[in-house]
């Protein structure tokens, strides 16, 4: 069934303009309560980043610490391995002893 507005009667059309009327402005209302919507859950992420991201940088500052107390623990160790080494060289010889 196909028909224009026009060949409607006029009450008829005043009922199609209503009906569109209301249609529109239920569709803007709710696209108005959505961007209200979207627009609080945005803010909300956006405090939740921040919060990450002040983790994330204590975080790194704490690898970095431990980063660093490595370093200080493994050159230690190393100077031990060292001079462990360096003793048992000085312990063993290839001549052999007259008895």
């Amino acid at each position: 069934m196909s028909y224009s507005v026009k060949s409607l009667g006029r009450s008829r059309r005043r009922q199609i303009v209503i009906i569109m009327k209301d249609k529109k402005e239920i569709t803007i209302n709710g696209l108005k309560k959505e961007i209200d919507f979207l627009t609080q859950e945005n803010k909300t992420l956006i405090t939740k980043n921040e919060g990450l991201q002040d983790e994330v940088d204590s975080l790194w500052a704490m690898m970095d610490e431990m980063q660093k107390s490595d370093i200080k623990n493994w050159s230690h160790l190393m100077r031990e391995f060292k001079a462990d080494v360096i003793a048992r060289s000085l312990m063993i010889t290839n001549k052999v002893a007259d008895a």
